[in-house]
């Protein structure tokens, strides 16, 4: 989960987002024993009003 969260914030960087807004969790248990989790989320860019 924390491995998906900061891949998730490292795709927001590289296109110029300073955060994310509603960012969620999906997790799927593709076989026994194995998990693939998903983190998603609205990647925006944030300034200070004036």
């Amino acid at each position: 989960r924390a491995e998906a969260f900061d891949l998730m914030l490292q795709h927001a960087a590289e296109i110029g987002a300073n955060a994310v807004v509603g960012a969620r969790y999906d997790a799927t248990e593709v076989m026994q024993g194995v998990t693939e989790v998903l983190a998603y989320g609205t990647a925006v860019f944030v300034e200070p009003s004036r």
